[in-house]
Order: structure tokens, then C-alpha cells, then sequence
């Protein structure tokens, strides 16, 4: 049954989704065509799928619901998922925009498998990082609800090689979690690619358990550390200084097990800012990582805290190449702007 609440949803993701559209038309036009009446391309009208473990929705798997939303899907698709345990590997491709996975609750609708880096896929080749996640979602404008992700592949030992095992890889644009959880070890969130928006959710794991090059947020967020020994938090790709990626992670808290460094850089230009953000008495010493200690990334990574505190925000200070901000250089990494949210995420739903 459709809900008031879906859909008020769905009539301010269009009024969304129609703003940014529009303004990504005018911004493209060219002079000859400047006068001409743009026309909405976006999705018109709305479906809801259910999905029951249990056999009392219209499919029993995750995966068979989206198999069967069309190619070049033009509608916004609601795929409510009851409670349960669902074991299985799912894959949103890039011709299915504007998808939506509703869970129960973030502690009863549960997607997950178990794959790791090393083990080998259907051509006998090792799977690899970036091909592990338990869900992958490369289409554009997909959200999530009140659903968790999780990778069972247990933690691995420090220094043990080809155990990293992703939950979830979002490699599409304009993306949005709400009342999300995401478990697992080492590589637990795969922030791979595009402009993406976390709220309220709950991101476990021991190393690097945020990766990749997106251009995201992270408000209200628990990033909570299962390290035995050593473990970070995440570790972004940004590669030149061009590019308008980073980690902003807003009023957040940090829990757990350390020591734990707060950011590595992956990439040459990584960046990454805390505000507002509790750390529990788990930082490591020096609180940063430069990765490999020979790219000189300590001189272009931009590594930035904001009016962070808890027992543990003396060591994200720890090293002079992590930036003390003012509230000017803080400002663009505190608001939905940093992900040009006010064109695509609904008032409500910042």
C-alpha cells in the first residue's frame, strides 16, 4: 500500500529532481537554443515493488525486483522490503536511475553476502576490491531507507593480504541513505564516484572502512571502529587538485576500538574535513596517515577539523598538515552545497 509519507517523498524528490534538471539544461544551452522551452526529462509518475524473504510480497529476492524495473527506467520505483535476511548479491546498473530500497528498520531488513579481494569470480580471475561489495548501484539518483548492508567476510589479521570485503559501492550520482547501516571490515563503504548523501546512518569497520573518490557528506553519522590493533577511517582518492571530491563528515561520532587514524590519503589531493564531530579516546597518535610516506601527499592533501571534540580530537589536531579551520574555510564542507544537494535532496531531507 502506498503511504502518505512515500508520497510526499516522491513529490518533493520530482520537485527536486525538476530543479536540478532544469538548471543543468540552462547551463548547457547554447546561444542559438537560450530562448528555447527546455522539456522535463526526469521521472514522471511512481511504482511501488515489494519484496518478502518470506514469500508474501510479489518477489522473494532483491535482486529479481530490480530485474524487473525496465531499461531506461523513467519512473520513481519504491522497492519496500520487509524484514529479514536477504542472501544474496545485488547489482542496480546504470539504466535503472531513480530506485529507492525501503527497508523496516535498519536493525531488521538486512542485505548481505560475503565475498573478499581474493577470491575468485565466475572467469577464475581474483574478484578484487571494487568487486566485492554485497550491493553495487552504478545507476544515478538511487536512495536507501531504514536498510542495512553488511559483508560477513570476517576482519582480517594486520598484514594479511586480499581480505578486503565492501558492503556497498554507490559509483552513481546523486545518491541518498537515510537510517542506513553498513558492516564489515576491512573496506566496508565504497564511496566509489558522484555527489552523495549520508544521513543518520551507522558505518562499521577496521581499515580504510570508507574509501574511493566521491564528493559526499556524512551528517549524523556513527563511524564505529571494530580495529584489533590498528585501523582507519577512511581514505579518499582525490587525485588532482581540479577535482571537486572529498569526504565532509558533519556532527558525526566516532566510537570503538583503537588506535585509529581518522584519515589516510589515497589519493595525491585526498581530502577530508571533520566538524562538530565526537571522538571517542581512540585516535592514534598523529591522527593522519599519508598513505605510503614517499608521494609527499603531507604537502597536497587537504586534511581539515572544525570545532571537533571528545577525548580523542586532540590527535586529529596531531600533525601540522592537518588544517584548524576558521569558520570561512570550514563553511562549504558543513552545507548540502558541498554535494549541490539543494538541486536534488528534498528540504526535508537535509
Amino acid at each position: 500500500m502506498v503511504t502518505g509519507c512515500w508520497i510526499k517523498y516522491v513529490e518533493e524528490r520530482i520537485a527536486a529532481l525538476q530543479k536540478m534538471e532544469f538548471i543543468a539544461s540552462t547551463d548547457n544551452s547554447t546561444n542559438s537554443t537560450k530562448h528555447h522551452q527546455h522539456k522535463w526529462v526526469g521521472p514522471v509518475g511512481h511504482r511501488v515493488i515489494t519484496v518478502d524473504v518470506n514469500g508474501l510480497g510479489e518477489f522473494h529476492s532483491v535482486q529479481a525486483a530490480v530485474d524487473s524495473v525496465p531499461e531506461n527506467n523513467r519512473m520513481n520505483v519504491l522497492i519496500q522490503i520487509s524484514a529479514g535476511y536477504y542472501i544474496e548479491k545485488v547489482v542496480v546498473p546504470v539504466t535503472k536511475p531513480y530506485i529507492t530500497f525501503q527497508g523496516a528498520g535498519r536493525e531488521l531488513t538486512v542485505i548481505e553476502w560475503h565475498d573478499r579481494a581474493c577470491d575468485r569470480g565466475a572467469d577464475g580471475q581474483q574478484l578484487r576490491t571494487y568487486q566485492t561489495a554485497s550491493v553495487t548501484v552504478y545507476a544515478n539518483y538511487f536512495s536507501a531507507r531504514n536498510i542495512s548492508f553488511t559483508n560477513t567476510a570476517p576482519a582480517p589479521l594486520p598484514g594479511m593480504q586480499g581480505w578486503q570485503a565492501a558492503a556497498f559501492r554507490i559509483s552513481g550520482d546523486k545518491a541518498y541513505f537515510s537510517g542506513c547501516g553498513f558492516y564489515g571490515a576491512q573496506d566496508t563503504l565504497c564511496d566509489d564516484a558522484g555527489r552523495h548523501y549520508f544521513k543518520e546512518c551507522y558505518i562499521e569497520g577496521s581499515i580504510d572502512f570508507i574509501f574511493g573518490n566521491g564528493r559526499s557528506m556524512y551528517k549524523d553519522c556513527e563511524l564505529h571502529s571494530i580495529a584489533t590493533r590498528f585501523g582507519s577511517i577512511a581514505a579518499h582518492d582525490r587525485k588532482s587538485p581540479d577535482e571537486k571530491t572529498g569526504f565532509a563528515f558533519v556532527r558525526c561520532r566516532v566510537t570503538g576500538t583503537g588506535p585509529l587514524y581518522v584519515g589516510r590519503a589515497m589519493g595525491q589531493y585526498s581530502r577530508i574535513v571533520y566538524s562538530y564531530t565526537y571522538f571517542d579516546d581512540l585516535v592514534a597518535h598523529g591522527g593522519w596517515d599519508d598513505w605510503d610516506h614517499i608521494s609527499n601527499k603531507n604537502k597536497t592533501a587537504f586534511f581539515g577539523v572544525y570545532k571537533c571534540w571528545g577525548p580523542g580530537s586532540a590527535n586529529v589536531r596531531g600533525v601540522s598538515w592537518a588544517r584548524e579551520l576558521d569558520y570561512e574555510s570550514a563553511h562549504r564542507f558543513l552545507v548540502k552545497s558541498f554535494v549541490n544537494g539543494r538541486h536534488w535532496i528534498a528540504p526535508a531531507d537535509a
